[in-house]
């Protein structure tokens, strides 16, 4: 392919091989993660379905492959904080997988502890039984552990090949009219939504370091546009049992997310951000689609110059399989330890019961079935993401799980990961701030997705 010329006033040079890179790995992960296929429960993805596939093969020995996990992840970090052997420090994926702070440590420990527990049935039964620990260890982990594992193998086809750059030029165009961002945050969103919120973060907190955006840019981008993976969307529709309706629940996502996206960045606390750069940095302008160049071509000469960088077929599955440990290892443990502490909570005080309240007549307003049930699940999200799919697991009403499941996507601030990662970085971003933009999107996206709700069921 011979072009128009780039800024540098170079005509990019690009051969047929350079193209079927890009284009035959994209079309594949778009296959696998987007693309519903028909299955015996209706219509899912096919990550999805090879998650189940995988869980009735070996489903019963995956509490326990969970919880070695979760033990490697102890000793990886003891490992790392005290011997710091070579091995670790020299590689950067290692490192970071078992580099964690002080209090993520202590989660990792309590969510093995509570992993052992309930496992071998030792303890107390507030913590071991059917309806606390049981219920994250043989309910949920084994749904995160397939999916972690096919999803994170499948990530880098659409990671690695120019898919994130080619989609990502096209929406530069409507970045900042719409959502008052540079267009270069809709590659950080495409990142979070085909990887991780905390990949989208980290990008995030990289360019805004990088003085590539403003502190009121870097916190809008981070709290509004570091969706939460699709991956992850998976794992919740799958556990409220609701898989055959994954179409209409993205959608709901998209739709609903789509509006919080438009208001969040033009209210308190994002609108009063400072439009300034990183103290330790200066502002960079915005780069700019060249003048002799159609957006098309633009997108096209990106995605081929980052297929043509791209790793060998040995590294990119190396890659995956990083990806799958470091889900298995970084996400396994805090889940464990956060929503065993959560349920526990809900199943023996009133607590979530108390704070969820006042949206129960909002519900019921809305013609939510099971309206005192489903409200204790508004809020609980705030602690770990998945908590409102746990605890709304047993509800009758398939359009009431199929709210609880859409709204805590659409939340987006969770102190299990997304918080945590947030106080943590260099964002100017405080808790009070998490709790504000998490009560919002609470209350903007609900009416919408019980709207798509009862035209759905």
């Amino acid at each position: 392919m011979n072009g128009s010329s780039t800024p540098d006033g170079k005509k990019p040079s690009f051969s047929s091989r350079d193209f079927f890179k890009f284009l035959i790995p994209s079309l594949i992960g778009i296959m696998f993660f987007i693309v519903p296929i028909s299955s015996e429960e209706g219509f899912t993805i096919p990550v999805a379905f090879l998650s189940n596939l995988l869980i009735d093969w070996i489903g019963d020995f995956v509490p326990t492959l969970a919880v070695i996990m979760m033990g490697i992840s102890i000793v990886g970090s003891l490992l790392l904080f005290t011997a710091r052997p070579a091995f670790m420090m020299e590689r950067p994926s290692i490192n970071a997988m078992f580099s964690v702070t002080p209090f993520w440590f202590v989660m990792r420990v309590i969510g093995f502890i509570a992993g052992v527990m309930t496992l071998l049935t030792l303890g107390p039964e507030m913590i071991t039984s059917e309806f606390t620990g049981g219920l994250l260890l043989f309910d949920l982990i084994p749904i995160l552990f397939a999916t972690f594992f096919f999803a994170g193998m499948l990530l880098p086809l659409l990671l690695n090949f120019g898919l994130l750059e080619f989609v990502g030029t096209f929406l530069m165009k409507i970045m900042r009219p719409l959502f008052r961002l540079p267009g270069r945050a809709s590659l950080d969103s495409l990142a979070s939504w085909v990887g991780d919120a905390t990949i989208g973060i980290l990008l995030t907190t990289k360019q805004y370091e990088e003085g590539y955006y403003t502190k009121r840019e870097a916190s809008i981008i981070a709290t509004t546009f570091s969706v939460v993976s699709i991956t992850f969307t998976i794992v919740v529709l799958q556990y409220v049992e609701l898989d055959q309706y994954f179409l209409p629940y993205y959608g709901a996502i998209v739709l609903s997310g789509l509006v919080a996206a438009l208001i969040m960045p033009r209210i308190y606390p994002l609108s009063k951000k400072a439009d300034t750069a990183y103290e330790k940095t200066e502002l960079k302008p915005e780069e700019e689609v060249p003048a002799n160049v159609s957006l098309g071509k633009w997108a096209l000469i990106q995605a081929l110059q980052k297929s043509r960088s791209s790793k060998s077929f040995l590294e990119t599955l190396k890659d995956g399989f990083k990806n799958v440990l470091d889900m298995w290892i970084g996400v396994l443990p805090v889940v464990m330890a956060v929503g065993t502490i959560a349920v526990i909570i809900a199943e023996y005080t009133p607590f979530f019961t108390i704070i969820g309240k006042p949206f129960e007549p909002i519900l019921m307003l809305l013609q939510v079935p099971e309206a005192s049930e489903a409200a204790q699940t508004m809020v609980v999200g705030f602690a770990d993401m998945f908590l409102p799919a746990v605890l709304g697991s047993g509800i009758e009403s398939e359009l009431t799980r199929f709210v609880i499941a859409t709204l805590s996507v659409t939340q987006l601030i969770y102190m299990s990961e997304v918080g945590g990662l947030l106080l943590g970085s260099k964002l100017p971003i405080s808790f009070l701030d998490l709790v504000l933009i998490f009560l919002l999107r609470t209350f903007i996206t609900l009416p919408i997705i019980v709207g798509i709700a009862h035209l759905v069921f």
